[in-house]
């Protein structure tokens, strides 16, 4: 088991990236903190967790507020005693608008959970992990090659990956390491508008794979990032989205 005696935070944790990463973790031996906002959601992980026999604890936390950041870390130290992996994943998406037309409030939602929420996550939690943990950011390839129509969305985006940086060149020497994944479309809730669309079917089919990929693809390249065979990787951004960016 590759997370065998490790204690993880997954972050966004009801949504079907978090979900489907809290499953593998689960499979490969990890204690899981769930985070969400949506209890309802978040408790469904628990569940489904906690029917496999796995050992799981659900807090909700806003991750745009510093205070229910810092008691998500609180709460996983009193539970578990420790902190070895935070995967960073809450996320929210951008309305489709050309930059004079994003509101301030609309701006500073997404900043405020993509960006600032990444940051608060790693200010509470790098305290309390020793070394050989390992932190995993969820970026985008929009924080990439950026994506009209979502400036904030990816701003937001493209700031995680420079923070994921600099945490892995403060914390290398204690042997933190410090990742972010950039998915392509995934099949989640979060696309679930663009399949309604006439736009679908060339975005389905936009890149190498001609498909879109699937949850477990992205937790499977988080577990890898979380795991010992990724000891020597740190400061890095593994693009996960089935060959978009060669196309």
């Amino acid at each position: 088991m590759r997370l065998k005696n490790k204690v993880a935070i997954i972050t966004g944790g009801g949504g079907d990236i978090g979900r489907a990463t809290a499953l593998r973790f689960i499979e490969e031996g990890a204690r899981v903190m769930i985070s969400d906002i949506g209890e309802e959601a978040g408790l469904k992980t628990v569940n489904l967790i906690r029917e496999t026999g796995g050992e799981v604890e659900f807090i909700r936390t806003d991750m745009s507020n510093p205070e229910d950041v810092e008691k998500m870390i609180e709460r996983t130290m009193d539970t578990f005693g420790r902190l070895d992996i935070l995967f960073n994943n809450a996320g929210v998406d951008s309305t489709e608008k050309k930059i004079p037309d994003v509101s301030l409030e609309e701006w500073q939602k997404v900043i405020d959970v993509n960006l600032n929420g990444v940051f608060l996550g790693m200010k509470f939690a790098i305290p309390q992990m020793e070394a050989g943990s390992s932190i995993i950011n969820t970026a985008s390839i929009a924080g990439i090659k950026g994506q009209k129509l979502v400036s904030a969305y990816s701003a937001s985006k493209s700031s995680v990956i420079t923070l994921s940086k600099t945490a892995a060149t403060e914390f290398g020497r204690k042997n933190i390491r410090v990742n972010a994944i950039a998915p392509g479309i995934i099949d989640t809730n979060m696309v679930g508008e663009w399949k309604k669309t006439e736009k679908w079917p060339v975005l389905s089919t936009a890149n190498a794979l001609k498909r879109i990929g699937k949850p477990v693809e992205i937790a499977n390249a988080v577990l890898f990032l979380a795991s010992n065979e990724a000891s020597f990787i740190t400061g890095e951004t593994l693009v996960v989205d089935g060959g978009t960016m060669n196309i």
